[in-house]
């Protein structure tokens, strides 16, 4: 029998649990399907806001008695929102497995958003957005989504603006919740010693007020990239150069993902060797890939001293270009093989495979067994990589740059170099 199970209730809610009955812990958590992308232009950051708000009190806790319970036990109760998703999360031993699933359902369902707190927090989220703000390896990825998204729910910052977060309602936060969150957009998911027709049972009962209604489909990802600039006075450059990537169901999904490791995913990297090792040119360089439902981005992250900046941009030009001619068998496999570790050593955790699970209903709508995911990876080979990076030189590339950016070429110059 399979150690994956899933259950969907009449409410629409998905139950799945992964058991490892050889550990002492339980992972679980509610996976929901919105995120940023659901928000309308003028409450932009309420997602946020709104994970935040859950923490804060419910009919039957306080805010304080929320983080007391889990913590008497000594469990870990913690969230986040992305563009797509926002999760609610606990680890406790597995004895305590239905103490935190009762905790996060009672926040899911009957939170207070009390006025009062919803005040104080609004200045805690508008001193995470300085705080972004004032971290410029953070805050150049804002500015890259929104230039690679422009006036899109894709491209606006998970955290929101200051000025919007700083006035948004009460009646925001109720209206979004209850449009967006509900049984068919909601998973629960578990992981550990766990067993699943208990846990089923506990879950029928703890979520028996999520409704059973479905949300609005975001508006479609529509890429454009293009060319954003502040000169601040930092010592570094931070700058993201970025192409229009594929979606999660993509069939070319892992070649771009290995071709990430292999262009910058480790110290063995291409990047990473002729940038850092032989040239000396950075501290931090690396590549990254972001899946949507419709669309994707593929990037590279530098961070490199003003007098760097004119020979670092045309050496990470001619490594994707160079990349897009072949590969060898040995870096292919290296970065298969990082991929495939990186797969598997995930395992070990009960939180790895509760959120993978959680997240894999959502966007395939069943589990993915591990050794699918395996097959996929070992199956790129060097046509693949060559196909995924003379895609990605097709586009239109994205490019974002914080710091004494005076230096740094024309767009259409580093545009060319790619073309």
């Amino acid at each position: 029998m399979s150690r994956v199970r899933v259950t969907t209730l009449a409410n629409g809610l998905r139950v799945a649990t992964d058991t490892m009955p050889d550990v002492q812990t339980v992972s679980l958590g509610c996976w929901v399907g919105v995120g940023t992308r659901n928000e309308a232009p003028s409450v932009n950051g309420v997602a946020h806001l709104a994970e935040h708000m859950l923490f804060k009190g419910t009919k039957r806790r306080t805010a304080f008695r929320i983080s007391e319970e889990i913590e008497n036990v000594g469990g870990q109760l913690n969230a986040y929102t992305t563009r797509e998703h926002t999760a609610y999360y606990a680890k406790v031993l597995h004895e305590d497995a239905g103490l935190a699933l009762d905790i996060i359902a009672d926040m899911l369902q009957h939170s207070l958003l009390d006025e009062g707190e919803l005040a104080r927090e609004r200045t805690v989220v508008l001193q995470e957005i300085g705080q972004a703000a004032d971290t410029p390896d953070d805050i150049i990825f804002d500015h890259f989504q929104t230039t690679a998204y422009p006036e899109q729910a894709l491209g606006r910052p998970v955290l929101g603006s200051a000025d919007i977060v700083g006035r948004l309602p009460r009646s925001a936060l109720v209206d979004y919740l209850g449009r967006h969150y509900s049984g068919p957009a909601t998973v629960l998911a578990a992981a550990g010693r766990i067993e699943h027709d208990a846990f089923v049972a506990l879950a029928e009962k703890a979520f028996a007020h999520l409704p059973n209604t479905t949300h609005p489909e975001p508006e479609p990802a529509l890429y454009r990239g293009g060319d954003f600039r502040e000169e601040r006075d930092l010592e570094q450059l931070h700058l993201v150069l970025g192409f229009d990537g594929v979606g999660i169901h993509d069939p070319d999904f892992y070649a771009h993902a290995v071709l990430s490791t292999l262009l910058g995913g480790g110290m063995s990297s291409r990047l990473f060797q002729e940038i850092r090792e032989k040239r000396g040119l950075v501290y931090s360089i690396y590549t990254f890939t972001g899946g949507y439902r419709d669309g994707g981005l593929f990037g590279v992250y530098a961070g490199t001293g003003e007098g760097e900046v004119e020979e670092l941009v045309p050496v990470v030009c001619d490594e994707i270009v160079k990349v897009a001619d072949g590969v060898s068998e040995d870096e292919l496999a290296r970065a298969r093989a990082q991929m495939k570790a990186g797969t598997l050593m995930a395992l070990e955790s009960t939180m790895s495979r509760c959120e993978q699970l959680g997240q894999q209903l959502l966007v395939y709508g069943r589990p993915i067994p591990v050794e699918e995911i395996v097959t996929r990876i070992e199956g790129v080979d060097a046509d693949a990589i060559t196909r995924a990076a003379r895609r990605l030189r097709q586009c239109r590339p994205t490019v974002a740059a914080l710091g004494p950016v005076h230096r740094l070429e024309a767009y259409e110059r580093i545009a060319a170099r790619l073309a």
